[in-house]
């Protein structure tokens, strides 16, 4: 007997344009969303899942990865990392991601963005690009990046970042160590260029934006705060339209209430959740980051000076958080977690909602906890 083609999700409370509804049914046909539809409308053939009240809601995207299950990307950056990254982060709802290299030398870069492209070629789960986050950035905002692996700039690095991959580059770099001119030459290039590790001032910052600077990669951490009289790089985040910006909502990195300040200054839209995730999420909870020990402390990965070094969360976790710590409906956070980033990265027309012909990159989830998640209609147990 073959087995039946397509699946009916029924019985559950389903996230549609950001809000979530009793009286759907969802088919999925393949690897796409066939129909979104009211009633009883499951075909007879179909492989009826009954989600029992649960939420069904587009599958987490996470543009800032740096490891999971044990193995960080720059240690390893092959494609068995990226697989064994994006196994340990599926059973946390992630169905979408960026494997990230911080800043390291120019051969551990290259050997990154090879990597993905192979996993991508291969068809690894999941996998949507490359984020490279530095070696581009301000020593001053260096955080846990090493200095000695920091550098200009110049035409190499623009080859570095340009590269193709067969999905989207992101790279966080600081606008005030090159120009307008060349953020404007990477954007018209494709890259997603996002704000990170940054002394800018506003002035400095708006012009990036105006040149084609997306976002920042994690908002207020690593960059120039809001001042009473130069607003900085925060400022100019919160004070220009048509950005998506990444938190980290795990109540260490930012506190919790200059988050909900953010959200009261912008719409939730433009925000997107990440995680800024380590080896520790789906394994041990010590690893080594390029010669420096860390280990996880109350629920954040910290260096022996107590620098922070990524963060220990999930995006499961996070969209909790959302909720817990920033006052957000359920429907709101989940959309951060998905929306917000296919909207950057330009992938909404497939991905980050559930609607007909988008790819069917599914999560359930029971009372905030990932139960199944769904690539291209494939399950996953969590």
């Amino acid at each position: 007997m073959r087995a039946p083609t397509v699946k009916a999700f029924v019985n559950g409370r389903v996230l549609l344009d950001g809000v979530l509804r009793e009286d759907r049914i969802v088919l999925v046909e393949g690897d796409r969303i066939a129909a979104v539809a009211t009633g009883d409308a499951v075909p007879a053939d179909a492989e009826r899942i009954d989600l029992a009240g649960d939420v069904l809601a587009p599958g987490f995207i996470d543009t800032q990865v740096n490891g999971g299950g044990g193995v960080l990307f720059n240690d390893a950056p092959t494609v068995e990392t990226i697989a064994r990254i994006g196994a340990a982060h599926r059973r946390f709802g992630t169905t979408g991601f960026l494997p990230t290299v911080i800043s390291d030398d120019p051969a551990v870069v290259d050997r990154a963005v090879a990597a993905v492209a192979q996993a991508i070629a291969q068809g690894v789960p999941g996998v949507l690009g490359i984020h490279i986050e530095g070696p581009f950035l301000n020593v001053a905002r260096k955080g846990i990046h090493r200095a000695d692996k920091i550098r200009p700039l110049d035409e190499s690095g623009i080859a570095e970042l340009t590269r193709p991959t067969g999905g989207v580059t992101m790279a966080t770099l600081a606008p005030e160590r090159t120009t307008p001119a060349t953020i404007a030459r990477l954007a018209d290039a494709g890259v997603v260029v996002m704000a990170g590790h940054s002394d800018a001032t506003y002035a400095e910052a708006s012009a990036a934006i105006a040149a084609g600077m997306a976002g920042a990669t994690h908002l207020f951490n690593a960059m120039s705060q809001l001042g009473n009289r130069e607003p900085g790089m925060v400022g100019a985040i919160l004070d220009h339209d048509g950005l998506v910006s990444g938190i980290i909502v795990d109540g260490r990195h930012v506190s919790p209430a200059t988050l909900r300040v953010a959200l009261r200054a912008r719409p939730t839209a433009d925000f997107m959740l990440v995680t800024d995730a380590m080896p520790s999420v789906g394994g041990p909870k010590a690893f080594d980051l390029q010669g420096r020990a860390i280990r996880v402390e109350d629920g954040v990965c910290v260096d022996d000076r107590g620098v922070l070094a990524g963060s220990d969360l999930d995006m499961a976790a996070a969209v909790r958080n959302a909720i817990a710590l920033l006052g957000l409906g359920e429907a709101e956070a989940l959309t951060m977690a998905a929306a917000s980033a296919a909207r950057l990265l330009r992938l909404d027309h497939r991905l980050g909602r559930i609607a007909p012909g988008s790819q069917a990159d599914l999560v359930r989830l029971r009372e905030g906890r990932v139960t199944d998640t769904w690539i291209g209609g494939i399950g996953h147990a969590a």
